[in-house]
């Protein structure tokens, strides 16, 4: 018999169950895109050709994934959306392309409750999400706005779709625990000026002027508090280290696709 997916107890005819089967095991990258325009969208390529070759012992030319975004664009009739690439493999390599409706940068700073926790595999934005919408949703549950990890020594990593950067002055510190180099941060550290990659501790939170979470989504959403279970740290707006962010952001034009 051909296999076959219900919902709610009605077969669902458009949905492939092989597909949801193979997109199970495999990784991704997510986009903002304006005007046919994608920050470090290099990066992004970068990101799927070694993602794909370590997971699938397989190549992806940037060129095959430009075409699909490019077939995207044009059956989306606009250059303003948010393009996700799912990469999976039955037999052979195959390419998903989720699209949808742009989305613009948050501007309201957001409280984070601090989780001990690792994903696996961290150097991977791999599908395996259920731990990341799962402590963001416990900690949204108790009040914050997301979930920051730590390890067991208390060494922070990253949140829960995000990298997280502190500021000293001008100087923007980048954790130096194992987390997904996201594009966005690989984009700031580019055109900052004064960074540095070092551990950051849950005891030493409140020794930095201010931090920031960034994605594709915010360059830099500022974080107004960071909740560990010895207390709260809150952080004031910081206009030193928001300029110095704010002009890495616009040291790398955006590439057309």
């Amino acid at each position: 018999m051909d296999e076959f997916v219900l919902l709610d107890g009605e077969r669902v005819p458009a949905v492939d169950a092989m597909l949801l089967r193979a997109t199970a095991y495999g990784h991704f990258t997510s986009m903002q895109v304006r005007g046919g325009m994608v920050d470090g969208l290099d990066l992004h390529f970068e990101r799927l050709d070694c993602s794909t070759r370590e997971v699938f012992g397989a190549a992806l030319p940037a060129d095959r994934v430009r075409g699909e975004l490019r077939t995207a664009l044009d059956q989306a009739e606009t250059g303003d959306v948010s393009i996700r690439v799912n990469v999976f493999a039955t037999d052979g390599i195959h390419l998903l392309t989720r699209v949808g409706p742009p989305v613009e940068p948050g501007s309201r700073p957001v409280r984070l409750l601090a989780v001990e926790h690792q994903r696996t595999v961290p150097h991977l934005k791999h599908t395996g999400s259920f731990d990341l919408v799962y402590y963001a949703r416990q900690a949204q549950r108790s009040g914050y706005d997301d979930a920051v990890f730590h390890a067991a020594a208390g060494e922070i990593s990253e949140a829960s779709i995000w990298n997280i950067c502190f500021a000293r002055g001008t100087e923007i510190v980048f954790p130096a625990a194992p987390v997904l180099a996201g594009i966005r941060r690989q984009l700031l550290q580019r055109g900052l000026a004064d960074y540095t990659t070092a551990p950051v501790r849950l005891t030493e939170l409140d020794s930095y002027d201010a931090a920031y979470l960034t994605n594709s989504i915010d360059p830099a959403l500022p974080v107004a508090a960071v909740t560990t279970p010895s207390g709260t740290t809150t952080y004031s707006p910081h206009p030193t280290s928001v300029q110095a962010l704010t002009k890495a952001h616009a040291a790398t034009p955006p590439q057309p696709i």
